[in-house]
């Protein structure tokens, strides 16, 4: 395959939740050396569901439509299915990429479970040295 989908072009072309939450639960930072794509993914949790997701990345295209569709994915589910998102899962999403391009979904998966990650940390573990 080495055309980008209609999903990825049209994830692209209008990008869904770009942006901050100012009062994030969590934050998680990932950036890819070799290729220069860099994102910062930004979550809100209400008990233990995902109620917004929003991000800023610096990337190519492929990059920004897995961001994309990463939100999709994550929106409205628990902690820990959220957590289970692969790399696969945002791929398959967007009915595949280019092989040379693979290595993009990599920045929304591990993106949104370091956010999960702080989420845990801040909260989660504060929570518990509380009681």
């Amino acid at each position: 395959m080495n055309r980008y989908s209609d999903k990825v072009l049209e994830n692209f072309s209008n990008p869904r939740n770009a942006g901050t939450i100012d009062d994030a639960n969590g934050v998680g930072e990932i950036g890819d050396p070799d290729c220069g794509d860099f994102m910062k993914v930004y979550i809100k949790v209400e008990g233990d569901i995902v109620t917004d997701v929003k991000y800023q990345i610096r990337g190519c295209p492929a990059s920004i439509a897995c961001a994309s569709a990463m939100t999709e994915l994550a929106l409205g589910k628990n902690l820990d299915d959220v957590m289970m998102i692969t790399n696969d899962d945002i791929v398959n999403a967007l009915d595949g990429l280019p092989e040379f391009k693979i290595h993009c979904s990599a920045l929304g998966a591990t993106g949104l479970q370091k956010a999960i990650m702080d989420y845990f940390e801040k909260h989660v573990n504060k929570e518990d040295a509380e009681e």
